[in-house]
């Protein structure tokens, strides 16, 4: 299929977004169900979308894209019959920084199908639009302590878009995702496309972690100079930060692992500088964090903070 098959444009907002001068207008990207230790690509997706104005620009075929039985949307059943249906959506968002400079923001679930027609459609919206450079943001698990500042591993298209302090080894095979063949086939294309990828504590991964979010939208300011306060951000922040700290003090098992985990911290800082991606690191597993802590965390997880 052709890739103007795979989406549908708003010509009324597009027409707005030419009007705007989009030149050089950053097209972020998170896709959910990829990794996103913390929930920060979530996280800081949620508060673009509510706290800066926006409307839809492209709407992508779901039904084309989605494996409907592995990501069963939700449906809800009151009073003797079906009241709701949660549609999944996979959609380009204009959206205005607090300086009413425009941005694009792709997001929804991460398409099961037709990676190659989706990237392309993506391409083509993006030069419809006059967008550029793709962005695309998420959380990764790592051995390193919530009391520590957390660090961002970048990577680009080419050299010179950004200037990274976390180098990454300099090979790595690993799985695949949607928003990592955008970022390949852009640069096949000769396009800019850069990845922000927070390091997250692993013991804090499957919980919403709000200070991983903060640490993202301060990488992204700094790449795309756009003005996006997070007032939000960080009051949950710090309401998180206290649940944890209280329950750290509460248990000296989980305190324990957490000063381990801040001697190897700053073992590694001393010894690497800000390259906490050595070689040969032995860092504790999640395993090993203790079974309150756990619990705990599953709990915050599932919160609205």
């Amino acid at each position: 299929m052709q890739p103007e098959e795979l989406y549908e444009l708003d010509t009324n907002q597009t027409s707005e977004v030419s009007e705007a001068g989009p030149e050089g207008m950053a097209l972020l990207v998170h896709l959910e169900g990829f990794m996103d230790a913390g929930a920060a690509g979530r996280l800081l997706t949620e508060h673009l979308l509510d706290a800066f104005e926006h409307t839809t620009v492209a709407r992508f075929n779901i039904d084309r894209l989605l494996d409907y039985r592995s990501r069963r949307p939700l449906m809800t059943f009151d009073d003797g019959k079906w009241e709701t249906y949660d549609a999944p959506e996979l959609s380009v968002f204009r959206v205005a920084d607090s300086a009413g400079k425009p941005f694009l923001l792709l997001t929804g679930p991460e398409p099961d199908h037709e990676w190659e027609a989706f990237v392309a459609a993506t391409q083509e919206i993006a030069e419809r639009l006059g967008a550029g450079p793709m962005i695309t943001y998420f959380g990764v698990p790592m051995g390193i302590p919530h009391t520590r500042p957390l660090g961002v591993i970048t990577h680009a298209t080419r050299p010179g878009l950004v200037s990274s302090k976390l180098p990454l080894p300099s090979k790595l095979q690993v799985p695949a995702s949607a928003s990592s063949l955008m970022e390949y086939r852009f640069g096949e294309a000769g396009k800019d496309a850069i990845g922000l990828v927070v390091q997250v504590p692993h013991y804090l991964s499957q919980a919403a972690y709000p200070t991983a979010a903060l640490t993202l939208i301060d990488a992204l300011t700094e790449v795309t100079g756009l003005d996006l306060p997070a007032l939000e951000l960080h009051e949950a922040a710090d309401r998180t930060n206290t649940l944890i700290d209280r329950q750290v003090a509460e248990s000296a098992e989980v305190a324990e692992l957490v000063q381990g985990l801040e001697a190897q911290y700053d073992a590694a800082l001393a010894h690497d500088g800000e390259n906490l991606l050595a070689d040969g690191e032995e860092m504790p597993t999640a395993e090993e964090l203790a079974a309150q802590f756990e619990q705990f965390l599953a709990e915050q997880g599932g919160s609205e903070d």
